[in-house]
């Protein structure tokens, strides 16, 4: 993908997240980093609970700009489609406490399980070719960072 691409309709924009995902090397970690660098802009002005509710749009939008822009790439879950990582990093520092070390941890457990794919995320990976499956084996990422981070927290305090 290319900038040009990336800017060429309104699902690539979203998919690529503002071009965020063309970044090499490693574009899933320059997507996720763009999700957070705006949850920290935006979170002042914005409630609690409309994190939730931003999420979720944010999953139904992701999964239909996921699925127009890898059927015009001609590739599935092409690397540089990273609405999916957004989402996910949203959903996760929604649930974190609001300090810089608890939102580094949630990128780095984030990123881990990203990468990591443990079931049933693997299986929405391999087998869920279409935009809710990119949305969702990433969905799973964040909820096993959130499990992880929770665990950490209830140990702490």
């Amino acid at each position: 993908m290319t900038c040009a691409f990336a800017f060429s309709h309104p699902a690539h924009i979203i998919a690529s997240f503002f071009a965020s995902g063309v970044i090499r090397p490693a574009p899933g970690t320059w997507g996720t980093l763009a999700g957070w660098i705006v949850f920290v802009l935006l979170d002042p002005w914005i409630p609690y609970t409309a994190w939730f509710f931003i999420v979720a749009a944010t999953f139904f939008i992701g999964a239909w700009a996921c699925q127009k822009t890898s059927e015009d790439l001609g590739v599935q879950d092409h690397g540089s489609i990273v609405i999916d990582e957004v989402f996910a990093i949203w959903l996760l520092l929604a649930l974190m406490p609001p300090t810089l070390l608890w939102q580094i941890a949630a990128f780095v457990a984030f990123r881990f399980f990203d990468i990591v794919k443990l079931p049933p995320a693997d299986y929405f990976d391999k087998k869920m070719k279409n935009g809710f499956g990119i949305m969702l084996d990433d969905a799973i990422a964040a909820v096993y960072a959130w499990l992880i981070l929770f665990a950490v927290q209830w140990v702490l305090y």
